[in-house]
Order: C-alpha cells, then sequence, then structure tokens
C-alpha cells in the first residue's frame, strides 16, 4: 500500500440556483487558479464552458480545474445541479476523495439535495457542507444548523463554532466523547478520521458572490482532509467520456493505483487491449499534455475506443449500476433528407458521452427513440445535434420508460442448430433486489462446458439490453447465471451461443411470472394546512402513498412517493391551487411494480411472437435441415437434462382453478393464501400455467401424490355464523368473544380428530383496517382470519370454487344464499343445526368407545390385550412371583 502526497480529488454538488459554480470560481481564485473570478449570470464562469451553459446559466457537464490549496494540490470537479442531469453527477461520485455539498440558505434543504445525500451515502464519500447566500434577508443559521440534522444527518456540525464544536464532535462517537471528557479535548488526526469514516459533517457558513466565508471554509477543508490510500498495482476508474474540438474521444478516468504511462497498453474489456496514446491533465478548457498520471491524478486519456462510464481498468472492479436512470421516452423527428440509418451511429456518439441519454432503435417502426431525464435535456441534446452534426432534430411526445423483472426462479433453454451450427445454453433466472439490475454469473462444470464458452455466453448476456415478453421493455433486477451448455467438436461457432444464449433468455421469460416496474418518485409537498384535504386526495388519485402530515407552522408537509406517470405536471397544479403559497420537491425513488399493469400491457400492444429480433423459440436439426421449435415445446427437443426440477415430477396436482395465471396483484394475493391451506395439508402444489408454461423451484421438498389422494375431505366452517347460531356459544360471545372463538376452535379439533377430516374455520376480518390475513394452526384445524375487505362468506366460495370439484368439501353455515352457492360450486352444505348434531353424535361414540375401556379409571397395562394373549402374559407374571417368592424364602 502506498499513499500518494499532497493530491487530493474533490467534488462540488448542490440543487440548482445553489451557487455552486459561484464557489468554485471563488475557490479557484483563491487557489491562484483564476486572476479573475466570473459569475453565472454575467456567462463568463471559468467552468462553464459550453455556450448553452453560459446562455441558460446552469451546469450541463463536469468540468474539471487544479488548483492548491494549502500543501494540497487538488482536481476539483464541477457538477451539474439540474435534476435532469444528475447522472452526470453521479459519475462523478465514483472518483470523489472528498465532497463538497452547497446549500442555498434562503432555502434550506431541497428534495433534490436529499436525493445528492443518499447518492454521497451510497458511494461512501465523505462530505464538508458550505451554507450559501447567508447574507439573504431571512436566514437563520440556528434554524438551517436544525434543518440539516433533521433532513441530513445528526452528526452535522458547525464548524464556525469554536466552543461548541468540540463538544458536538465527540457527541458523534464513544471515542471521541472518551476522549474529550478525559482530555478536554479532540486530536486533529482523531477529526478528520471521523470525517473520513462519515461520523462527522462539518458545516461551514458564507456568501460566495461576495466572497464571505470562503477563504474560512478553504482553510478548513484543507485542515481537515487527509491523504487516500492507493494500492501498489495499476488501476484507474473511468467516469466520462467525451469527444475535443478536433472530434478526438477522450476517456475521462481517475489513476487508483500506480501510474499510467503514455503508449502504455490497456486491458479494456475481455481480451481487448489498446493503447494510452496521450495523456492530458484538464483545467478548464486548458489541458496539459503529461508523460506519466500517478495514483490519484484525474486525467483525460486518448487513443481508447471500448471504454465506457464507471469501468474500472486494471485491479479496480466495475463500480454499481447508476442509481438514477432516464423515465421519460420520445421519438426522436428527423428531416426527410435525413436517413435515421446516418444519424443513428451518430447519435451512439452522444449516448456514450451523456449518461442521462439511452438511444433505442426500434425496428419494426423504423424509428429511433431517446430515453431522457426531462424538457431541459431536450434542449440540450436539440443543440448538440445541431452543432455537431448539422441536423435539426425535433422530439415526439414523452413517454414513461418501463421495465419487466420476474417473481420467481426459473430456466431458460436455448439451442440453435441450423445446419453445420450447434450450441445450447442453459441459464438459471432468479428474481433480485428491487434496483439491483442484472447480474450475469456462471456456475457450469468446464467438464461439461469449456471455459472460453462460458466466457462467451457471459459475454452476450451483458452485450445487449434484454427486452421482456410483457410490453417489450428491459428486462432488470434480476441474476442470470449460466448453469449448462453443450458445443460441438466440430460445427460450434461463436455466434451459434450468441443465438442459443439470447434464445435461452427469451424461453425462460416466457416461462416465468412477468411483472411490469414502472418509475417511481420521493415526494415532499408542502400546503397551507387548510388545503391538506385537497393535496392527501390529490396523491391518492395519482395511486401515491404518504405518511401522515406533519406541520411546519401555517404549512401542513406531506411525504411519501408516487409514480411518475401520475405526478407529472402536478407541480404546476399545486401552484394554481395554493395560490404559489405551495412547494413540491420530487426525487428519483426508482421502479416498483406498475400500478396499472393490465392496462398499460394492453395499451402497448406488444406481442413477444411477432419480435422477430428477440425470438422466443430455438432451432434443432433433423434429416439434415434446421427446423424452428416454439419455446413451450424447446424442453422436449433439447439435448441436456434440466437442472432445476420440474414441477411434475415433485408435486401433486390441484385443481386448475387455482393455478390459473392472473397478472392482477388481488389475484396473486388469493392464490398465496390458498396455496398455505395446500401447502400446509398436502405439501407444495403444482401450477398448469396456461400460457406462461411451467414454474420451477431450486430445492423442492414435498409430500408424495399418493399421500395427498388421502387427504380428500374438508370442512369449510363459517366461524361466526356458527357461533351465533348455537346458543352455548352465542351466550358466551355476549360476554366474551375470544373465548367463543376459542371454545368452537376446541369443539372443532375434537370432532377432527374423530372424523378425520380437514377443517378449515373461516372468521370475518374484513372491517380490521389494514388487516393483511392470516393463517394460523391449532392443534389440528386450521384457522384463516380474512383479509380487509373480504368476508368470510367470500373466502369460503373462492376455496369451493378451486377444490369442490375434486374434493369432498362440506361448508357448515346457515347462511341461505351461501348455501345455493356452495352447492353450485360443487360443495356440499351443512347447517349450523346439523353440525351441532354431527359433533353431539360423534361426542357420544367416542363416549361409547371410552366406556369399553376398564372401569376404575386406570389404564391397566394388559386391558387392550386379545383374551389368549392376556392369559399368556399372566401367566409370565405368576412365574416371576414364584421366582420372588422362592428367593424370599
Amino acid at each position: 500500500m502506498i499513499k500518494m502526497e499532497n493530491k487530493l480529488v474533490i467534488g462540488i454538488l448542490a440543487h440548482v440556483d445553489a451557487g455552486k459554480t459561484t464557489l468554485s470560481e471563488g475557490m479557484l481564485y483563491l487557489g491562484g487558479s483564476i486572476r479573475k473570478m466570473g459569475r453565472v449570470d454575467h456567462g463568463n464562469a471559468f467552468l462553464d464552458t459550453y455556450a448553452l451553459e453560459r446562455a441558460r446559466g446552469i451546469t450541463i457537464f463536469s468540468k474539471q480545474a487544479v488548483l492548491n490549496m494549502g500543501k494540497w494540490v487538488v482536481t476539483l470537479l464541477d457538477t451539474p445541479g439540474h435534476v435532469d442531469f444528475s447522472a452526470e453527477m453521479e459519475r462523478t461520485l465514483s472518483v470523489l476523495d472528498y465532497a463538497v455539498l452547497v446549500i442555498n440558505g434562503a432555502d434550506g434543504v431541497q428534495g433534490h439535495t436529499q436525493t445528492l445525500w443518499r447518492l454521497l451515502h451510497r458511494y461512501r464519500v465523505p462530505v464538508f457542507l458550505f451554507v450559501n447566500k447567508m447574507d439573504q434577508e431571512g436566514t437563520d443559521r440556528e434554524a438551517l444548523m436544525e434543518e440539516l440534522k433533521q433532513r441530513l444527518d445528526d452528526s452535522c456540525v458547525d464548524f464556525t463554532e469554536e466552543e461548541a464544536r468540540l463538544e458536538n464532535i465527540a457527541m458523534c462517537e464513544e471515542a471521541a466523547l472518551e476522549e474529550y471528557l478525559e482530555t478536554g479535548g479532540i486530536a486533529q488526526e482523531e477529526i478528520c478520521r471521523m470525517i473520513a469514516e462519515r461520523k462527522v459533517f462539518p458545516c461551514y457558513f458564507g456568501s460566495a458572490l461576495r466572497m464571505t466565508g470562503v477563504e474560512e471554509f478553504m482553510m478548513g477543508l484543507a485542515k481537515y482532509v487527509r491523504l487516500p490510500v492507493y494500492l501498489d498495482g495499476f488501476g484507474a476508474r473511468v467516469f466520462k467520456i467525451s469527444r475535443d474540438e478536433q472530434g478526438n474521444r477522450l476517456t475521462h478516468m481517475k489513476i487508483t493505483g500506480g501510474s499510467l504511462k503514455v503508449k502504455e497498453l490497456l486491458e479494456v474489456g475481455g481480451d481487448r487491449e489498446e493503447k494510452a496514446d496521450q495523456i492530458r491533465i484538464y483545467s478548464g478548457t486548458r489541458y496539459e499534455a503529461v508523460s506519466e498520471a500517478k495514483a490519484g491524478t484525474v486525467c483525460a486519456v486518448t487513443g481508447l475506443s471500448h471504454t465506457r462510464p464507471g469501468q474500472g481498468i486494471g485491479l479496480e472492479t466495475e463500480t454499481a449500476i447508476p442509481v438514477l436512470e432516464p423515465v421519460l421516452t420520445y421519438r426522436m423527428i428527423f428531416p426527410e433528407e435525413c436517413s435515421v440509418h446516418t444519424i443513428l451511429p451518430k447519435l451512439r456518439e452522444l449516448e456514450e458521452e451523456d449518461p442521462e441519454l439511452h438511444i433505442v432503435w426500434n425496428e419494426e417502426l423504423n424509428e429511433i427513440h431517446a430515453q431522457l431525464m426531462g424538457e431541459v435535456q431536450i434542449e440540450v441534446l436539440k443543440n448538440l445535434i445541431g452543432e455537431r452534426f448539422g441536423v435539426q432534430a425535433e422530439f415526439g411526445e414523452g413517454n414513461i420508460v418501463y421495465k419487466e423483472t420476474i417473481l420467481e426462479p426459473v430456466e431458460g433453454v436455448g439451442h440453435f442448430e441450423p445446419l453445420r451450427h450447434y450450441a445450447e445454453v442453459h441459464l438459471l433466472m432468479e428474481p433480485g433486489e428491487r434496483g439491483s439490475g442484472l447480474q450475469f454469473a456462471t456456475a457450469c462444470s468446464e467438464d461439461i462446458l469449456d471455459r472460453n464458452w462460458q466466457r462467451l455466453v457471459l459475454t452476450h448476456l451483458e452485450e445487449k439490453e434484454h427486452r421482456g415478453v410483457l410490453t417489450g421493455s428491459a428486462v432488470t433486477d434480476m441474476k442470470i447465471t449460466l448453469v449448462s451448455g453443450k458445443a460441438h467438436l466440430k460445427h460450434t461457432e461463436g455466434g451459434d451461443f450468441r443465438q442459443a444464449t439470447y434464445r435461452a433468455v427469451r424461453q425462460g421469460l416466457k416461462k416465468a411470472k412477468s411483472i411490469l416496474l414502472e418509475p417511481y418518485y420521493d415526494f415532499r409537498l408542502e400546503v397551507p394546512a387548510e388545503m391538506v384535504g385537497r393535496a392527501m386526495s390529490d396523491i391518492q388519485r395519482m395511486n401515491g402513498i404518504f405518511e401522515l402530515p406533519g406541520r411546519e407552522g401555517e404549512i401542513s408537509v406531506l411525504i411519501g412517493s408516487a409514480p411518475v406517470a401520475e405526478m407529472r405536471g402536478y407541480q404546476t397544479e399545486v401552484s394554481s391551487y395554493t395560490r404559489g403559497l405551495g412547494r413540491l420537491s420530487c426525487t428519483w425513488k426508482g421502479y416498483e411494480p406498475c400500478h396499472n399493469e393490465e392496462e398499460t400491457v394492453l395499451a402497448l400492444g406488444y406481442d413477444p411472437e411477432r419480435d422477430l429480433d428477440n425470438p422466443t423459440g430455438s432451432v434443432f436439426c433433423a434429416h439434415g435441415a434446421g427446423f424452428v421449435v416454439e419455446w413451450d415445446k424447446v424442453e422436449e427437443y433439447m439435448h441436456l437434462e434440466n437442472v432445476l426440477p420440474s414441477k411434475e415430477e415433485t408435486e401433486p396436482e390441484i385443481p386448475a382453478a387455482v393455478s390459473g395465471r392472473s397478472r392482477s396483484a388481488g389475484s396473486r394475493r388469493e392464490e398465496k393464501e390458498l396455496e398455505e391451506i395446500f401447502t400446509r395439508t398436502y405439501g407444495a402444489v403444482k401450477r398448469q400455467l396456461p400460457e406462461a408454461g411451467r414454474r420451477v423451484v431450486s430445492a423442492p421438498s414435498y409430500r408424495s401424490p399418493k399421500r395427498a389422494k388421502e387427504m380428500d375431505e374438508y370442512l369449510l366452517v363459517d366461524g361466526y355464523n356458527i357461533i351465533f347460531a348455537w346458543e352455548d356459544l352465542r351466550e358466551l360471545a355476549e360476554k366474551n368473544i375470544d373465548g367463543a372463538r376459542t371454545r368452537l376452535m376446541d369443539i372443532l379439533s375434537n370432532y377432527q380428530g374423530y372424523k378425520k377430516c380437514r377443517v378449515i374455520l373461516v372468521f370475518d376480518a374484513y372491517k380490521v383496517e389494514g388487516n393483511p390475513g392470516e393463517i394460523i394452526k391449532y392443534h389440528n384445524i386450521y384457522v384463516v382470519y380474512t383479509k380487509e375487505a373480504e368476508t368470510a362468506d367470500q373466502y369460503i366460495e373462492k376455496t369451493v370454487h378451486a377444490i369442490g370439484r375434486k374434493y369432498h368439501v362440506t361448508v357448515a353455515t346457515s347462511d341461505g344464499l351461501e348455501q345455493v352457492i356452495i352447492l353450485g360450486q360443487g360443495g356440499h352444505r351443512m347447517s349450523a343445526q346439523n353440525l351441532h348434531e354431527e359433533i353431539e353424535i360423534a361426542g357420544k361414540e367416542i363416549r361409547e368407545e371410552c366406556e369399553k375401556l376398564p372401569s376404575g379409571g386406570k389404564n391397566l397395562l394388559f386391558a387392550g390385550l386379545d383374551d389368549e394373549t392376556a392369559e399368556y402374559m399372566e401367566d409370565v407374571r405368576l412365574g416371576r412371583r414364584k421366582v420372588q417368592d422362592s428367593s424370599e424364602d
């Protein structure tokens, strides 16, 4: 491990209009990098080099500058503050040693500020805070400090107050508190350590425009940062791709270990090596070409054509998947004389440079679609296309960017075997945590498939954006593992595994239960107290959720989340009905299950079988010719066995009424409840999915079908109906309803022990707000408490409908209408009185059996033996007594 003296990389982040670029100008001026401070409103800021940045007064692209700060040589990265360019900012976080978060003292903590704070936490970047614009009327330092503690972190400490600073720092860590109590102080090195470990967040106050507090902030920054530690071997982290005025491709990276020399070969992907032609150290628009860049240096390298943002080179690993993603998609419209096939590769260049931009080619419609963050980015993109390519582009109406994922593991099989070609791939596809993206791995033995073929399969998995089968949207939140595969010694070529891999993914998606995901916002809505009812109604209408309203003086605050599709344009509505007094701030939350999946899937009208670029079936060979096999028949032709066992091998059947597929969340919950009962009685159950194919599990443990067939009699009891129909239970219920329930449960437990049927006792809980429903086992019976808004009648009808045609099902209730419905579903009815009589008869028969036992209340050893065996045992007993008697003599 080595320490690189004097070099730091510090990024400046902020909500738009917080004064971030102005603070950067002040730091560069005091650090001697510029002779005169520029101003954003004058259009001459040193780091705003792009014409549109100067025209709009916002930072669009991250820039770097080098300045001296005491003993430190600092590379300062100025990042965009506008929400539309947040992804550009996020890319820089992976290369920062420290971050400066600028807060607008007049507005306090904004919604986007909290997004930045969460990102800094995710990338584990130590943070200094500078509260700007303190010269404006109405700013209150104490109130702002309290807000920082509440909305960011309780470890925010005011470093401008000498007396209280050490005491507040000591409260952030137990070891620091002990040192403070023992010595009355805390060593500077300890404070540096706590800051580096994100246990303390120093806060400074001032006005960047008036240069108030900026010098003190820089002195504090220089005092409390410490040297980063790097590995001896070479490593680098790519965070940005751009092009210079001559069109040269620039790879911006931070050297994180060893050093990089000009003309050195770098491994930039797989077995590909490229040469670093030139190493540039930028400061604004100027740069210095150097022969070597040591660890801690941020540089731009020419000659690399296959690098990408987030890539790790050398000893560095890949960065995590970016949190911020485009949520809107637009159709791009070009002049008639401009060929889409000509402009598409040029747009791919912009896609490399702009992490917020995703270019999608729609082969079916012969259209180019752009996935973007918002309206401001559209203006920037228009300017870039016009300046660089001389083409005037327009954008159609924006639509939401959806994604898809799966709910449970499945094995996808792809086979590609036209004449003189061969490849088969088996992939285990498992759902991942929300926001985890796609992860790829291999668990295949090299005895089955050679390592080189395995690496090729993983490359093909990573090289493409795989489309789902519901809407054709990109799939996400899934781990795909290569578990088996096969090649041919003579006929297999690399492209064969590409085809087999793609088809395996699609076949698995067709088999799996897929769900649609849509983007969500976290929001903070502030409205006058008298208007909070309207706000709550709006959020409910938009399918959002929120916490109980809070109060801040005369303002009510709603905090929650809602679909992006519903929240679009709501800011204007808030301003209208609050007469400008309301404020809405939205931050990116991530992708969640779509609130109107069926409607959206129908509206988008995607047919996976007509998507010729993404086939779901496989190609096999017979009699010297290839033929296509549809996805649901592939497993009948495949050459390797499934790694996951099929459910036919491990599970008993249940009625198709229970196993039919439904995409609605309500139906899925109902299926799960029924499965609870069946799993407890039969073991796990088999589904026969009509279109989605079979589902599979990774570790089955089930009872045999033969055992399941023996348990074919069910008794479903409407609990409260029986309680209030039986006189003794009704009287008990008037005094203690819990006691009546328990008494009925005990009676039915005794009855089940005699009759040997399966008893399911159902109680209404539909009026219990927020109740999700519950199934418990009470001795030898099952007790169901229905969920909110579901009655016992509804639950019983649903269950009888599912099992009434296959099993002998009796329902005990005195509800006349319910009895008619039960008969229609294939069940048998029993009134409350009939059940009472049945239980009394069963009790009588139990007593008669007990009376046959020997009297005296004792359970004698030989009481249950036949006469012959009893006589023999008696002789043995007497024989032992004789032995005992003789021994006594």
